[in-house]
């Protein structure tokens, strides 16, 4: 009995860009299903610890390619764990479960690379329609009686009907294009494998003239001496694990010795996977004893800000026969988080030293690493130290220690401002006295930064403080502008009466600041309170404004505008023209926050009445 799926638009869609448009490499295709027969063979041996008898084929694992150049086919079969037919549905009637929709988006204004962009999000097995017109994928489920065979052209869908299967594995038929007959090609085979699967830890054998032949070295690369290692080899061990096509920006391969011992082998990448910032936030690391895979799930292995990290830990102390909840509380595991954890920063450290090179991982990586700065408290300052920041006096990132360095004597506190745009923060009200008084301020626009600042309080003995709530602070620090006049303080007293009569529920405090330059005013937040932005992002987040709380408006007693408004309130609080402007200045406050006005349409009339009043 046979059972028809209709993909999905979005995924026919996709479909049609892998097969079409989005190789150039075609090749790609064989070390994607080697791959996952790799991954399928190691899933069956972990678990038949556990289950002694569920292993069939008592030969050993191993991964076949069975070329046919008389009929242009090509098959590649394995004796791993297997599918059902539930698997065969989420695994290959699914794809790009990170998000087709957003990879449609991503893909159609993409200037990135083709490989990087379709590793990640994971869609390889689909690369073999490339070269295929049609595949046959017949399987059979490690433990269990029932085989399926999957058939699909690439094109509208695919079908699942019962088979007869006596082993348990998978075996992948490929029907190949006229003008991909290459790769029926045994020498052609062999070159591809040995060229970019040669590290997989199972035997690829290779048939042709009726006789088997294991064509890679099927070695685990991580036991190995670096000096046997080519950067050729580390590189397509990294494409093997993360199923990425960029190219590692940095790989450390060492083993520890002590107590506990363990080798590994972890890959920083280039670029940015889609499913970085998924809520689960899991880690990449494959987990094994004695070359003997455990998972690639476990928590705790590394901590979830150090997620980007791929690659694999081995470790002759752990122990198979316990339970995956039990594993994660072990004192084991604990130990080698705390190594793997120490040597990424210790790498991260000496890396940062080249600008150019570290500014691609910051760009990449940068919010995930701020958010060991919020989550890990006994780390947060040595993390912070790798860290970078855009800053409102360097054209380059800045570190903390940089940052330090180029404080005036009477500088106490590090000051920093949080927003969604770079360019906006730049030319911030806020920023006005820091730029008169030369004063560097870090320009913060990761969602991460509203939460990490509020757990580090302080860095080498200096505070970390919003430019929002600086207070009187910076009186004590010389400026170079000459000394300003002010309106009057009776006509001052004059305009706040009447700003708080008619802002009584639109902000809770008016005042006077002399952090303001070239801006009548400004929203303020008290220190402690919720800043601006946090506030906003909460409620974009939670789709409520349970979060609204009131502002300080800060009004500039030296602008030509508050002067004027000032004497006006003095003489006569209640022309119309008045009234008007104050609602301009809140609103205008709100406009350079990014706040949206209360009134859009009563603000452009107030607009339109104050221009025409004003000739």
């Amino acid at each position: 009995m046979s059972n028809s799926h209709k993909f999905q638009a979005e995924v026919s869609k996709l479909l049609d860009i892998v097969i079409n448009s989005l190789y150039s490499e075609k090749h790609i295709f064989l070390r994607e299903l080697i791959s996952n027969s790799s991954d399928a063979c190691d899933k069956l041996k972990f678990l038949s610890l556990t289950k002694p008898g569920i292993i069939e084929d008592k030969s050993g694992f191993k991964i076949e390619l069975i070329p046919d150049s008389k009929n242009n086919t090509l098959i590649i079969r394995d004796n791993g764990i297997g599918m059902d037919k539930e698997d065969l549905i989420n695994h290959l009637g699914t794809i790009a479960k990170s998000g087709t929709a957003n990879f449609l988006a991503n893909i159609k204004d993409s200037k990135s690379d083709e490989f990087d962009l379709i590793g990640q999000f994971g869609v390889g097995f689909y690369s073999a329609f490339m070269v295929a017109n049609k595949i046959e994928l017949t399987t059979k489920k490690a433990g269990e009686n029932k085989s399926y065979l999957w058939t699909s052209d690439g094109k509208t869908g695919f079908d699942i009907a019962d088979a007869k299967k006596d082993t348990q594995g998978t075996e992948i038929k490929l029907y190949l294009k006229k003008d991909q007959k290459e790769f029926s090609d045994p020498i052609r085979l062999r070159f591809i494998v040995k060229t970019y699967s040669d590290h997989v830890n199972f035997p690829i054998t290779l048939e042709q003239d009726g006789k088997s032949e294991t064509i890679n070295t099927a070695s685990a690369i991580w036991t190995r001496n670096k000096s046997d290692i080519t950067d050729e080899q580390y590189k397509e061990f990294y494409h093997h694990i993360s199923h990425s096509f960029d190219e590692p920006w940095h790989k450390i391969h060492y083993k520890a010795e002590g107590s506990i011992e363990y080798t590994s082998l972890l890959y920083i990448p280039t670029n940015t996977p889609a499913d970085l910032f998924q809520p689960e936030r899991k880690t990449k690391l494959k987990l094994y004893s004695n070359k003997v895979f455990i998972s690639d799930s476990i928590d705790g292995l590394i901590p979830s800000w150090l997620r980007f990290v791929n690659g694999i830990v081995d470790s002759s102390d752990l122990q198979l026969n316990i339970s995956r909840e039990m594993l994660q509380q072990s004192v084991i595991l604990k130990k080698i988080n705390n190594g793997l954890t120490k040597k990424i920063m210790s790498e991260l450290k000496t890396k940062s030293k080249d600008y150019d090179s570290y500014k691609k991982f910051i760009d990449s990586f940068g919010p995930v690493l701020k958010e060991g700065i919020y989550e890990d408290f006994e780390k947060r300052a040595d993390i912070a130290k790798l860290c970078r920041f855009a800053s409102s006096t360097e054209d380059k990132l800045t570190s903390l220690d940089e940052y330090i360095s180029r404080m005036p004597k009477e500088q106490k506190s590090i000051y920093y401002i949080t927003g969604d745009n770079i360019d906006v923060l730049r030319k911030s009200p806020q920023l006005e006295m820091f730029n008169m008084k030369n004063i560097e301020v870090l320009l913060l626009t990761d969602p991460i930064d509203e939460f990490w600042t509020q757990a580090l309080t302080s860095y080498e003995d200096k505070s970390i403080k919003s430019a929002q709530n600086v207070g009187n602070e910076l009186d004590g620090i010389k400026s170079e502008e000459n000394k300003r006049t002010g309106a009057k303080k009776e006509e001052l007293d004059s305009l706040i009466t009447v700003l708080k009569a008619n802002f009584a529920k639109d902000v809770k405090d008016i005042a006077i600041t002399e952090k303001l330059n070239d801006s009548p005013v400004c929203l303020s937040a008290e220190e402690g309170q919720m800043s601006i932005r946090l506030e906003r992002l909460m409620k974009t987040h939670q789709q409520q404004t349970a979060f609204a709380s009131n502002r300080i408006l800060e009004i500039n007693p030296y602008h030509k505008l508050i002067k004027k408004l000032a004497k006006l309130a003095h003489s006569d609080a209640k022309d119309k023209k008045l009234k008007n402007a104050c609602y301009l200045l809140l609103d205008q406050a709100k406009i350079t926050e990014g706040e949206p006005i209360s009134d859009p349409s009563k603000f452009a009339k107030r607009l339109s009445d104050f221009i025409i009043d004003s000739f």
